[in-house]
């Protein structure tokens, strides 16, 4: 009833007459393109855009021309233009996305300058891969930006961003200091074992670094007593023995998403509590590997999220298996990539034993289309028995009524004495979905 009379006593308001802080609010969604557009709305709105403290030059956003070139001559004289009008007032973020030629390298260099140096931006975003299909078939497939890693000393950047560049190190990296750096993510970046050791000294404050599709390291090593978070993605040669080292007493959380390092060192780490992994299984080599980094768990005893596929029945049947006094005490939080084959769930029941105190876990529904697998003789003529003292909750992810699925919802109800709630969602069939089935309040059976 308020806000009728609101309405009655205002029948012409608009968005000219909301305060300035909400317009603003309300740009911040916007591309910068399109954000710029709406000065031409009226006075009011004319100056907003350039007080927004994030600048997202997308080149997806802009119209199509042909060709190409054309159209990327516009996008950069956009870009330009903004900048000089923009007041050198300090902003959160700037991000450019944009289809790389040599000839545009000068405009790129004045953009990078002026949003470290005059803007001061806090992150930086300068992303020069949008489309493989065009990538593979336009003529400057190979032309990459060069960054310049040494302009970095007279901004205050603190989480960078780069994808599809040449990496340009100073000589004398290591005396640089940029202390403001606390965040890395590179894509696309090819990278020597010195350019990584030197990143991480010149940059003495980093706590998060991730590479994905990085190629060139053979004998990487991280050591850092600041580094918090790690993450590899897509990282594997298959010409090289390549290795990796982790020293970092620090380390809260490692992703290793699909990396085919030979050896994987992982030194003592005591805060580490997040742990993933994911393989994409495709010949047997495969469940080597993931064996390899999930033996990386035995120095992170107090890990309490945990994220991999159940391939634990393989690790059982390994030559180099977990210690026989190996615990999880502190795992609380499970996510599991699992079908429910007899071998599935030895593994999982494996698992399980080591995980005393685990309270949530995730199953997400895989079939391998694959045979059941080879069950350890000392597991196949028993029944599957499961220690679950501690589990609260279960959600079982693509639940499609497999009578191998009906029959792990029974071994839980039978065998997690204070299971609380099993959430079920059922897979999608074509553009029907289901909503999820909670099965609460399963009475205790001992």
């Amino acid at each position: 009833m308020e806000a009728t009379a609101i309405t009655h006593r205002n029948p012409n308001r608009t968005l000219n007459d909301l305060p300035d802080e909400i317009l603003l609010h309300i740009l911040t969604f916007f591309p910068t393109l399109d954000a710029v557009q709406t000065s031409l709305i009226s006075r009011k709105w004319r100056p907003l855009w350039s007080r927004l403290r994030f600048l997202r030059f997308s080149y997806e956003h802009f119209p199509l021309n042909d060709p190409p070139s054309d159209n990327r001559d516009f996008f950069a004289e956009f870009v330009d233009r903004a900048l000089i009008l923009r007041p050198h007032h300090p902003i959160d973020l700037f991000s450019l996305s944009f289809i790389y030629h040599h000839r545009f390298g000068l405009h790129v260099d004045s953009w990078v300058r002026s949003a470290v140096t005059h803007l001061r931006a806090r992150e930086l975003h300068l992303d020069f891969f949008i489309d493989r299909e065009y990538h593979q078939t336009d003529e400057s497939f190979n032309h990459k930006y060069d960054f310049p890693f040494a302009v970095l000393r007279n901004g205050a950047v603190a989480i960078l961003k780069l994808t599809r560049v040449e990496l340009t190190l100073p000589a004398s990296m290591a005396a640089m200091g940029l202390v403001s750096l606390s965040s890395m993510y590179l894509d696309e970046v090819y990278l020597t074992d010195q350019n990584v050791t030197d990143l991480i000294s010149g940059c003495p404050n980093l706590e998060e670094l991730e590479l994905q599709h990085c190629w060139g390291m053979e004998k990487m090593k991280i050591r850092s007593k600041k580094m918090k978070k790690l993450a590899f993605a897509y990282i594997y040669d298959s010409e090289s023995r390549n290795s990796i080292e982790i020293d970092c007493p620090n380390l809260c959380s490692i992703s290793f998403d699909n990396c085919s390092f030979t050896q994987f060192v992982l030194k003592y780490a005591p805060a580490l509590v997040e742990f993933s992994v994911s393989i994409v299984q495709i010949e047997e080599q495969d469940y080597d590997l993931w064996c390899r980094i999930v033996k990386l768990l035995e120095q992170a005893p107090y890990v309490k999220q945990l994220n991999l596929q159940n391939w634990w029945c393989k690790l059982l049947t390994s030559k180099d298996p977990l210690s026989k006094s190996f615990k999880l005490h502190n795992l609380n939080h499970l996510e599991l990539q699992t079908g429910y084959t007899h071998c599935d769930l030895v593994g999982l029941a494996a698992l399980l034993e080591l995980s005393p105190n685990l309270e949530n876990m995730i199953l997400d529904y895989v079939d391998n289309n694959a045979k059941d697998g080879i069950v350890p003789e000392e597991f196949s003529n028993k029944p599957d028995r499961f220690n679950m003292p501690s589990l609260k909750q279960v959600t079982m992810k693509s639940y499609s009524e497999t009578p191998d699925e009906a029959n792990f919802v029974n071994i839980l109800k039978k065998h997690a004495v204070v299971l609380e709630k099993i959430v079920i969602h059922h897979i999608e069939v074509g553009e029907k979905s289901f909503s999820p089935v909670v099965i609460s309040k399963i009475p205790c059976k001992v």
